[in-house]
């Protein structure tokens, strides 16, 4: 009976040192599959990271053959965003200067918006054709090409256009509005001191002074003519000569070839492989990182609340 007792005894504490045994095998596996987990998710948000701040996957690095360079040039262009001049002339001194760079496309999706942000970079397109005779830079307008878009495209080699682009609107613009009378009837009294008789320049809370109005003319007057003179100076013979050109008119990429504003139709794809015979597109465009992004989001939520009422010239 003892002897069976302990046999027994004996059987059920191996059997539990098994039980406890398993049981601490299966925690340990379960921690170190939590650990990889874990650790697998840092890895890949520390990448994710990496890449949005841009230090990951430029492609621009260790390339070793020929090959057409593409800079993109899309939205509004003005200081501070990413169709600024800094970023765009940055991108394209990036592209000449690369030894295997048999040609350069600048694609355009740009309304318009400052022209002297336009001006800076017409001016640099200039300086870097000249720079680099060898090296044609091609301008690809995608959706639409206007205004300061234009301005710039013009310093091209050659224009392509999808039959379907909007381009031109060769003119300038200065918008506000107007609230006179606006203040009283809410009764609110506005308290504005200045020195210098026309230091309230177009104020909108003040009726419009004629004065004010011709002098702002004319400098809109000053600015198409300089816009009118980058045209022609970039497109030549090309453009046709008639005067609805510079009237601020649109016009579809196929008619546009017609007035000579652009050279032919094409992509970017067939300007790389037929134009340019460089049939691989590397991506110099300058990106943006993400802690960039949303310190440039936040406080354009502030800025914007500031622009809101402010008179600002465009070429649009």
């Amino acid at each position: 009976m003892t002897d069976s007792t302990n046999r027994k005894e004996g059987w059920e504490k191996e059997t539990l040192e098994k039980l406890v045994f398993s049981s601490l095998q299966e925690q340990r596996r379960a921690r170190h599959w939590s650990i990889f987990f874990k650790a697998l998710t840092f890895i890949y948000l520390y990448v994710l990271l990496f890449w949005g701040l841009g230090w990951l996957g430029d492609e621009t690095v260790g390339i070793a053959d020929k090959h057409t360079a593409l800079v993109d040039l899309r939205g509004e262009i003005k200081p501070d965003s990413m169709g600024s001049a800094d970023n765009v002339n940055a991108a394209l001194q990036k592209a000449f200067k690369d030894k295997n760079t048999a040609g350069v496309i600048l694609r355009i999706n740009s309304p318009g918006g400052s022209p002297v942000q336009a001006g800076y970079i017409n001016d640099e397109i200039r300086r870097l054709r000249a720079e680099y005779p060898q090296t044609p830079l091609y301008a690809v307008v995608e959706d639409i090409c206007a205004s300061g878009g234009y301005y710039v495209a013009v310093a091209a080699d050659k224009i392509f256009v999808d039959k379907a682009s909007i381009v031109g609107s060769i003119g300038v613009v200065l918008d506000s509005f107007g609230f006179a009378g606006a203040l009283e009837k809410l009764g609110v009294e506005r308290r504005l001191l200045t020195a210098g008789e026309n230091k309230n320049f177009l104020d909108p809370f003040l009726p419009f002074d004629q004065k004010q109005r011709e002098h702002a003319k004319q400098m809109l007057a000053e600015i198409h003519q300089q816009f009118i003179q980058v045209v022609q100076s970039g497109r030549g013979e090309r453009l046709k000569n008639t005067p609805e050109i510079f009237s601020g008119l649109l016009w579809t990429g196929e008619k546009s070839i017609d007035l000579g504003l652009v050279d032919a139709l094409g992509s970017p794809e067939y300007v790389a492989r037929e134009v340019i015979q460089a049939e691989r597109i590397v991506d110099f465009t300058t990106k943006e990182g993400l802690a960039e992004h949303f310190a440039k989001r936040f406080g354009r939520m502030a800025a914007n609340l500031l622009a809101g009422t402010m008179d600002k010239w465009e070429l649009r």
